[in-house]
């Protein structure tokens, strides 16, 4: 019974990994003031006739903290890429000057910054919610093992493991989302 504990709290780490790093990505998206590459991952680009992610098709870096710069590994997908980047709705506007796209990301304003907080508080709500619910499958089949036998004691230590290790994760993502309000809020 104690190996298929050990396999519900890998099984629940695991899921919780995965949550993180999808929560952490989703964070990634959610711009702070400065030009970073990870503003664009979301973006596709039309590619010889299929949407492809724009990392595929060209090289993204900064220039400063307020320019990102596209170097496309083919100069004739210069016009794809700035549509693709203006579909994606990101408030960018992207220059070309014939052999890159520069685009200058804007200062924001306060209440840019503030929305931009509730979108990471938003973010994070998810990622909780996702933990949540990967306590709630571990549990439930703790529950499961209780009817084919398992003790009440080893039920109870075995629920209190899961919680343990949701708090765990839950406190990961306060601290993350602490970390991000910070550096959105800073000018």
């Amino acid at each position: 019974m104690t190996e298929e504990l050990e396999m519900v709290y890998d099984d629940l780490r695991s899921s919780n990994d995965k949550t993180m790093t999808h929560f952490e990505n989703e964070l990634l998206k959610v711009r702070a003031g400065k030009a970073t590459p990870a503003m664009l991952v979301g973006v596709m680009v039309e590619y010889y006739g299929a949407m492809t992610p724009l990392q595929q098709i060209a090289n993204v870096n900064t220039m400063d903290a307020r320019t990102i710069t596209v170097q496309p590994f083919e100069k004739n997908t210069l016009n794809d890429i700035a549509k693709g980047i203006m579909n994606a709705n990101l408030g960018l506007n992207p220059q070309s000057n014939g052999e890159q796209l520069l685009i200058a990301v804007p200062p924001l304003t306060e209440e840019r910054r503030r929305d931009l907080v509730k979108k990471a508080k938003s973010e994070g709500e998810s990622g909780k919610v996702g933990i949540r619910n990967n306590r709630k499958d571990a549990l439930d089949f703790i529950k499961t093992m209780k009817t084919d036998g398992l003790s009440e004691d080893m039920t109870k230590d075995a629920e209190a493991v899961v919680q343990d290790i949701t708090n765990k994760f839950i406190k990961k993502i306060d601290e993350l989302l602490e970390q991000k309000e910070k550096e959105i809020m800073t000018v």
